[in-house]
């Protein structure tokens, strides 16, 4: 599965200028014996709490993507962000539109990896988390990273989404 091509997108992704605390140490995918597509489920496999999982979650504002980087103790509030972002509608993605701008499928969203930047907020809640797991571009796949390597990999923007 590691030769899967989106897990390759991530780890190649993650190989360009990312480092996890400066240290020069490599940040690798990790492949989970069965998929998790749930945070609660991820938590899990992972032995950590729930709220240190970074959900990816992809959606339609607008007709635009944006991505959301959620903590997995969190639900996004989506009129109070429709009205801070000033868009009309903004709605969970199908898992179309999610395929179409992410390449890869709901349950597996990397924060990363993509065939185009997306537009991502970071919920602020992540940050009290010395380590985060995100998703891997398949439901197996996860990595570890921090709230501030998920700030510069993505260049995303600090928001309190809940």
């Amino acid at each position: 599965m590691q030769s899967h091509p989106n897990v390759q997108a991530v780890q190649d992704a993650l190989d360009g200028p990312y480092t996890r605390n400066g240290s020069g140490k490599r940040a690798l995918v990790r492949l989970l014996p069965d998929a998790v597509h749930t945070a609660a489920a991820a938590a899990e496999a992972l032995g950590v709490d729930v709220g240190a999982i970074a959900n990816s979650l992809v959606f339609d504002a607008d007709g635009e993507p944006l991505l959301v980087l959620t903590s997995g103790a969190h639900r996004v509030d989506t009129d109070v962000l429709a009205a801070r972002l000033g868009v009309a509608r903004l709605r969970r993605a199908t898992p179309q539109f999610v395929k179409e701008h992410t390449g890869q499928v709901i349950g597996g969203v990397a924060p990363v990896g993509h065939p185009r930047p997306l537009r991502t907020l970071v919920d602020t809640a992540l940050e009290k988390y010395d380590e985060v797991w995100a998703a891997g571009g398949v439901p197996q796949a996860v990595f570890p990273t921090t709230y501030a390597e998920l700030l510069r990999v993505t260049y995303g923007t600090p928001t309190d989404v809940a």
